[in-house]
Formats: structure tokens, sequence, C-alpha cells
């Protein structure tokens, strides 16, 4: 029932954020009266949250380093190269000529996360962006109260266009266990991973469209994310609050992600396993290879090797994943190259937060039809 809901409601999936990703509509024109509320919220001045981007495929995010954006788990689709996000920041207006683009290079979704809880992500840039001020995260849970910042530029009302301004709105915190008392999906909040916030009453909220941007809150002039835009039950509704990535319940492993991503690249163990038996590819179908690591004493590397070899007529049907022991997905290839002939690429994989012993799989699912092939052989070296 959790799972529907949040199918069914604003922010926790990715399908959701996709779709409305399609364009984003002018901001109604009561937004241009600073004391209207839209949803709750009112016009962001420029460079009032200089930290906060927009992604193309219809989130938020927050510049935490100069290279990396933190957003919500839900809005990207697994951990692995990824060239295909566009990101805007600088501006409060996206149409803006002076507003700053970049595109990913890699994201890191949270290891483990399957939609209840560990709803973060850090997505790398190609390039560094050095004119904008960072973003704090909480490190701890002592300012995990009180009144906080939500901005976005998703809908101004449930259901609604993406807006083209940046809009802002303040909400209290609201307790756990008041939060898990508005029923249906809130019962299953998780505690040391989830804060809720909002009017019981209603009316001042984030809606679609705003997931994975940044809840603030100003500690000592300085502002500091508390939590990552994620779920609710509709837009605003009376006694259905907000429910935010609680970023110092899982500060430790956002850390670590973020370390993995820009820090001296961890060694690894040094292990291969090899599977070189075919594995054939029917249309319209997923299949696996796997191999076994064993022995390893240390983390794999934050530069493994997936050496792939994959006989296929149309290398655009297939979608290649290397799935981690605990079930984490990298997505290798997603349907790029068109009726390009077979796959024989090494991938670099930062594999850093995951156990090397194990069982890992090479998973492909053929998304079309017409056009069949096999798995040669596949090399993970960790």
């Amino acid at each position: 029932m959790r799972k529907t809901l949040r199918t069914a409601m604003r922010l926790a999936l990715v399908a959701l954020t996709g779709v409305l990703a399609v364009g984003f509509a002018s901001a109604p024109s009561q937004a241009s009266d600073p004391g209207t509320d839209v949803v709750g919220g009112t016009r962001a001045a420029q460079g009032e949250f200089p930290w906060v981007v927009r992604l193309s495929m219809g989130c938020g995010g927050s510049l935490v380093h100069p290279e990396v954006i933190l957003t919500a788990a839900h809005c990207v689709d697994g951990t692995g190269n990824n060239t295909s996000i566009g990101v805007t920041a600088g501006v409060v207006d996206l149409q803006d000529p002076a507003r700053i683009t970049r595109q990913s290079t890699y994201v890191l979704q949270a290891p483990g996360y399957n939609g209840t809880g560990k709803d973060w992500a850090l997505i790398k840039l190609n390039s560094p962006i050095t004119n904008i001020p960072l973003l704090s995260m909480a490190t701890t849970g002592a300012n995990d109260n009180g009144t906080f910042d939500i901005m976005g530029w998703g809908s101004a009302t449930e259901g609604g266009a993406q807006q083209r301004y940046l809009l802002k709105a303040q909400v209290p915190f609201i307790s756990d266990a008041s939060c898990k008392a508005s029923g249906g999906s809130y019962g299953g909040l998780v505690d040391a991973e989830e804060i809720c916030a909002g009017l019981a009453g209603g009316g001042v909220d984030t809606c679609q469209g705003d997931s994975g941007g940044p809840m603030t809150k100003n500690v000592n002039g300085t502002p500091v994310q508390i939590g990552i835009v994620s779920w609710g039950e509709g837009c605003a509704r009376p006694g259905k609050p907000g429910v935010y990535s609680q970023v110092s319940g899982m500060y430790g492993n956002i850390k670590a992600g973020l370390d993995s991503l820009v820090g001296t690249p961890q060694p690894g163990c040094g292990k291969s396993g090899t599977n070189a038996n075919d594995v054939q590819i029917p249309d319209n179908t997923t299949v696996s290879s796997s191999v076994t690591i064993s022995g390893c004493t240390a983390a794999p590397s934050s530069t493994s090797k997936v050496a792939v070899n994959i006989v296929h007529t149309y290398i655009g049907d297939l979608v290649v994943s290397l799935i981690a022991p605990d079930g984490s997905a990298y997505v290798l290839h997603n349907r790029a190259g068109g009726g390009t002939d077979n796959i024989n690429q090494t991938y670099t994989v930062n594999l850093g937060s995951e156990t090397a012993n194990g069982t890992w799989k090479l998973q492909v699912r053929d998304a079309a039809s017409a056009d069949t092939g096999y798995i040669n052989s596949w090399t993970l070296t960790v």
C-alpha cells in the first residue's frame, strides 16, 4: 500500500518526474506579485538561494561540492556513468541568459535504495562550478527542528505545470510521531532517514518537480541543508505533510559517497572474475550472467573495471547493468548506439561503497524486438 501511494502521488517516482520534465510553464501572472502565495510560495530573489539547481529530468538539487550535486535517489536511474542529465544553476529564472549549465558524467544512487528511505543521490559534473557558494549539509540532528526553507521550480498547484521562476516558502517541523499519525503512507515513515514538515491545515508544500531539492535552515546566519524533497500524499493537503530525506541521519553515507566521487581513488582489492559462458538475449527479455568474487579484505576500487563483450545486431535495444551482491544496480549502457553491432567495451565504475565479496551479475535487458544476440563474455575487476 505504501508503494502504491508513493507511485500515485507526487514526489517519489522517477517516471513521474520524467513526465513532468517535458517543460515548465511561465510563472502564473499572480506570481509576479511577491505577496501572492502559490502553493504557499512566493518568488525567490536572485541570489537568495544560490546553491539550488534545476535538473533536466524535472528534479531539483543542491551544489554541495564544486563538482557534485546532491539530489533524491528516486530522481535518477541507478549508479553508473551518465552524461544525460543537464544542470542549470546560478539563476532563479530558468530562461535567464546568465544561467550556468553543466552536464552529468556519473551518478551515485544511495546503495541499497529500494524506494523506502535512503532517498539520496549524487551527480558528478563535467566541470566544476566555482562561482556559486556551496550548501553545507547537516552533520547532526541538532537543528532538525523549528522552521525550514523550501524552494523549487516544481508545480505551483497539485498536478500543475512546472515553473519558470524559483518559488520559496517556509514550513515548520513535524515530529515523527505526528507525521505517522497522518495515516496512509505516513505510517511507514523511516525515523532515522526521513523528516516531516508542513502546516496542519495544509496550504504550504513542495510539489511535483521539486523532488531532490533542498530543505534548509539558517544556523547562525549560515544555510544548512536539513532535508531533500522526497514524497508526500498530494501537495499541500491538510494533514498530509511533506516528507524529506533526513540529511543528518544519512550524512555519513552521503559524505562517503561524495569522497568516493571527488577524493583520492580507492585502490580496491585487485581480484577479478570472468564468465565466458554464452547467454542468449531473446527479444523483450532480461537475462544475466554471474561471477563470484571472494578473498577480498578491502572494498572494491572507486575505479573498478567491467569489460563487456556482447554480440548483438542492434545495441540500441540493450540496457546493460552491473548488479552488486546487495542488489544495487550500476547502469553501464542505456540503449545508446542505435543500429551499431556488438558491445566490446571496458567500463569504469565507482564501487567503493560496495562489499567486494559475493555474487555480481551482468544484467542485460533487450527492450525491443527484431534483433537478438548473446552475452559472449564479461570480466569484473574490483
